[in-house]
């Protein structure tokens, strides 16, 4: 199903225009603001309802209060008015008989008359993935997967940044120290082990004093002899008793060792700590990979399974690939090739497509949309400032020239 016909009265710059396309390829030409583009926004207008009257809110030519577009289909003859604010649909058969439901008709009909292979060609490589991913039917949501994916790369990100913080913590503990206790070691204790070692060298050498004075005594004092080998004998029975000697030096070296062995001993439990918390921070950042890879391979599986509306397109990491490779380095003619394949998948029914700002075609490009025009039995309307084709219809001043 193609336009067979087209007329249109005060749609945006137009004045009155009828046109009856002659072959695969329709032409609209003419100077800036002359209502060329009007032409094809006409087509759209008449057709695609809602989401038409969202891109044209105002569809009246300024200074006239009704307009009309007309196509004749062949089959159907759609005819839409505005008058005052209000728009009017009719879509009748062959015969004349109205459709019920006239818009919802043209839904089915029309699918998506409004993609532009052209403005495919020229989105960036996101915005030609969202387009495309709007044309595909999927069974996961990929805005849900990618709002997980990022929920879970962030979490990671800072799991990671905690993982190199703590690294750097161990690697400045330095080496573990050996031959270190494992709890710290009391100075307070040693201080009063010390303590306790000069009293008791003290009485010993109080003791070896008064055995001393009391054989000076026996010597000196040979009427106190008696008495005075008595208090010897005692005196040396209490030597006799005496431990031996504390070790004041030992001692006096491991007070001053204290401080830097329990240094080493926090060290270590600090490090005993870092070591265990690296462990954990490793496990949840392996968690983490683990869940955006299955996500990615949730989306690759759920990319793979899709039906994409021309074969060989598909999806990568930087946009739209075709044959494996980004859409944005295929050649200008693949470019529109691909993007003229998927317009004609999106319209089975009725075969028609629109194409702006043609003027950016060269010939060979031209040639290209012509032949797969031809070759897949669409028509196509083009926009174009200057084309000198005889097929081409001139809009001036709102109007087309005879």
């Amino acid at each position: 199903m193609k336009i067979i016909r087209l007329s249109a009265e005060n749609i945006k710059r137009l004045k009155a225009v009828e046109i009856t396309p002659d072959g695969t390829v329709q032409v609209i030409t003419g100077k800036n603001a002359a209502g060329k583009t009007s032409v094809l926004d006409a087509i759209w207008l008449a057709l695609g309802g809602g989401a038409a009257s969202k891109e044209t809110p105002r569809p009246i030519r300024d200074g006239e209060d009704h307009a009309s577009v007309t196509l004749d289909l062949g089959d159907l003859v759609v005819t839409r008015t505005w008058s005052k604010g209000a728009t009017t649909l009719t879509v009748a058969n062959a015969d004349g008989a109205r459709y019920g439901s006239p818009q919802g008709m043209l839904d089915a009909l029309v699918g998506r008359l409004s993609f532009d292979p052209l403005a495919f060609t020229r989105l960036s490589p996101r915005d030609q993935s969202a387009a495309l991913l709007d044309l595909v039917d999927l069974d996961v949501d990929l805005d849900d997967l990618a709002r997980r994916r990022q929920g879970a790369y962030d979490t990671r990100t800072e799991v990671g940044r905690d993982l190199r913080a703590l690294n750097g913590q161990i690697v400045g503990l330095g080496p573990v120290e050996e031959g270190v206790p494992d709890v710290e070691v009391s100075a307070a204790d040693l201080a009063a082990a010390f303590q306790a070692g000069l009293e008791a060298n003290r009485r010993a050498g109080d003791a070896r004093q008064r055995l001393v004075n009391a054989r000076g005594i026996v010597e000196q004092l040979e009427q106190d002899l008696v008495n005075a080998r008595a208090s010897a004998k005692a005196v040396q029975a209490e030597v006799a008793a005496l431990p031996e000697p504390v070790d004041i030096d030992a001692l006096d070296a491991q007070i001053r060792a204290a401080d830097d062995t329990n240094r080493a001993v926090r060290r270590n439990a600090e490090r005993d700590v870092a070591i265990a918390r690296r462990r954990e921070l490793t496990a949840t950042h392996d968690e983490l990979t683990a869940t955006i890879e299955a996500i990615d391979a949730q989306k690759a599986a759920a990319l793979a399974a899709a039906t994409f509306p021309v074969d060989g397109l598909g999806f990568g990491e930087g946009g739209v690939t075709f044959g494996g490779v980004p859409f944005t380095q295929a050649s200008s003619a693949e470019q529109i090739r691909v993007s003229l394949a998927m317009a004609m998948a999106l319209n089975p029914r009725l075969r028609v497509i629109r194409i702006l700002d043609g003027s950016l075609l060269d010939t060979e490009s031209m040639e290209l949309i012509a032949a797969a025009a031809a070759e897949h039995d669409f028509q196509c309307w083009i926009e174009r400032v200057e084309d000198d084709s005889e097929a081409a219809v001139v809009i001036e001043d709102g109007e087309a020239l005879a």
